[in-house]
């Protein structure tokens, strides 16, 4: 990670060499995507137009990753710089790169305010706030294929009976009850986050974040690790989802052709379906429900897990931090902003965004994913995204390895415990 960083990393917008900005001009760096950094731009205009002065620069996924590990603290780091909150934040944080925001949205009330708090407790560490909410919400759903479950008589599950039931019944069909990527570990991890969230509430992963490793000996981790273990012999997830990919022709091409029943993954599906079938989801195939509950679990039925949302965090050490600041009290709740977000599929952080969802395109869609996130007591950062990168990276090996029956519940724990 700790790479030097190459003149030839390409900028989608600005320049693609590490310039400092001119006086008073903020840099502010994001991720590339076709689709969202027009938007971002927009933003970045919106601002000039009201007398400020800034710069958008964009970069791969690894490549951002890499320049913004070596460029934070140096002359070279931008004023505002793109994050997926969590402990993918919290490393800047604790190194003392990152701006405290708690202050500035104290005094900007009616700006705080208009983000929903579940999101903007994504960036929220230790009671502090570091970052502003500026692309849209993914949580992970429960998908499924309406026309299998009507052609076998059942209903989308509501609690972890139904889905074992459900198993036994597809299963019978000679149809796979569960869609699972199962070549890339954090399509697997989605089932981990909610069994556990379900099952032992969202306070046990909450400790392991903030206390360390240690804390995944919390007894209700190996026991909801047991409940998905039963899941998995009973041949939930069939028995070829080690060599299923997502990619075209994956789990999602199964689902759309009827071969599997169900598939948990996160609210981009959605558009996936669209573009590899979309008359599966035309003809209004495509279902959807929350991760059902778990019988005497502590876990909120409302309780989402994914992407919250993904973050501006200022640097603590920008030449234009006051301006800095400014942007993101000005620009990112404006109309304009969220109409460009819903317009192009995003599911917008904020409140009172009812009306604008549901005179867009896929208004069922987005205006039910809006709502969950609405009625959500926790929505809980991919675990992934949670951790520091090399613990969930050992993390998701150890899970593959649970998941193909190698490990057992307490071998998983024993392991990522000792890191």
């Amino acid at each position: 990670m700790g790479l030097v960083v190459a003149a030839a990393v390409a900028s989608a917008c600005g320049s693609s060499g590490p310039a400092e900005s001119g006086a008073g001009e903020i840099k502010v760096w994001a991720l590339e995507d076709p689709v969202l950094n027009p938007i971002e731009q927009k933003s970045i205009d919106s601002f000039k137009a009201q007398g400020g002065n800034a710069s958008l620069e964009t970069f791969g996924n690894d490549p951002y990753k890499q320049r913004l590990r070596v460029a934070i603290g140096s002359p070279q780091a931008p004023d505002l710089f793109f994050n997926w909150g969590g402990g993918n934040l919290k490393e800047y944080v604790d190194a003392g790169k990152v701006a405290d925001l708690t202050a500035l949205l104290d005094e900007n009330k009616a700006v705080k305010d208009k983000f929903i708090p579940s999101v903007l407790d994504g960036a929220t560490l230790d009671g502090k706030v570091y970052g502003v909410p500026m692309r849209g919400m993914q949580p992970v759903l429960l998908f499924f294929n309406k026309k299998v479950f009507a052609e076998a008589g059942v209903e989308a599950p509501k609690t972890w009976d139904d889905l074992l039931a459900l198993v036994d019944t597809f299963k019978g069909k000679g149809i796979t009850p569960i869609a699972l990527a199962g070549t890339q570990a954090w399509t697997e991890l989605m089932w981990a986050e909610y069994v556990l969230d379900r099952f032992a509430g969202p306070e046990v992963f909450k400790k392991i974040r903030d206390e360390g490793p240690q804390a995944w000996k919390d007894p209700t981790v190996v026991e909801s690790l047991s409940k998905l273990k039963e899941l998995i012999d009973r041949g939930g997830f069939g028995t070829n989802f080690a060599s299923v990919g997502y990619d075209a022709g994956g789990a999602s091409t199964i689902l759309a052709q009827g071969k599997a029943a169900m598939h948990l993954m996160g609210s981009w599906e959605y558009t996936n379906q669209l573009g590899q079938s979309p008359d599966f989801v035309k003809a209004g195939d495509l279902g959807w429900v929350a991760f059902p509950t778990i019988e005497g679990g502590k876990g909120d039925p409302s309780n989402l897990v994914g992407n919250v949302s993904n973050f501006y965090s200022a640097t603590s050490g920008s030449k234009n931090l006051d301006a800095a600041k400014k942007f993101v009290t000005t620009t990112l709740h404006e109309d304009s902003y969220i109409d460009a977000l819903v317009a192009a599929g995003d599911v917008p952080p904020v409140v009172g965004a009812e009306e604008k969802l549901k005179a867009a395109d896929n208004a069922d869609y987005t205006t039910s994913i809006y709502q969950m996130v609405l009625d959500t007591k926790n929505f809980q950062l991919s675990w992934d995204q949670d951790l520091p990168a090399d613990d969930a990276t050992f993390m998701l090996t150890q899970l593959q390895e649970f998941f193909l029956g190698k490990v057992s519940p307490q071998q998983f724990v024993d392991a990522v415990a000792a890191r």
